[in-house]
């Protein structure tokens, strides 16, 4: 078993770490103090890393339960990805093409945003932090079949939402 590092093994978490949180929280602010909470909370937990199987998976838990913690006391989810930075593909040249692939990307965003919390959380750490199924029922503390279910149903919504916004325009 090997020695586990905080400044090799924590500090390189802390933009997947950021990510989870935001998605959880929708709030960029949020999500920057839930990654500070937890980068604490894991560096107090010091004495135990040597019997944690995965820092990862044990870093990823804490963050996900502070940020469900802080929705719950906010008691408010209205708010919204904006404030995260667009990246225009460069293959779109034309600006017509341009305004169309941003207007596409935000209305995946706002379909994503609008995801029930434990189907967002599986599908970010599926899909954008390309987790295993394994490891996202242990981050989730759910079942395997839980997380497939969810994420299943996370990309059945967006995708049904998203071809009715696209065939209606709306």
């Amino acid at each position: 078993m090997k020695k586990i590092s905080f400044r090799n093994d924590v500090l390189p978490l802390k933009n997947t770490l950021y990510r989870l949180a935001l998605r959880i929280t929708l709030n960029t602010a949020e999500a920057e103090d839930i990654v500070q909470d937890t980068l604490i909370k894991v560096w107090d937990k010091r004495e135990g890393w040597d019997d944690i199987e995965s820092i990862e998976a044990f870093s990823m838990t804490i963050c996900r339960n502070l940020a469900l913690d802080r929705i719950k006391k906010a008691d408010n989810q209205n708010g919204s990805l904006d404030a995260v930075p667009f990246e225009t593909p460069d293959a779109a040249s034309d600006p017509y093409e341009q305004m169309i692939q941003k207007d596409r990307v935000e209305l995946v965003r706002r379909l994503v945003d609008s995801l029930p919390e434990k189907q967002r959380s599986c599908m970010q750490l599926r899909d954008f932090e390309g987790k295993s199924y394994r490891e996202i029922a242990e981050i989730l503390a759910i079942t395997e079949e839980q997380v497939k279910v969810n994420i299943f149903r996370a990309r059945q919504a967006i995708k049904t939402r998203f071809k009715e916004f696209d065939n209606y325009g709306l």
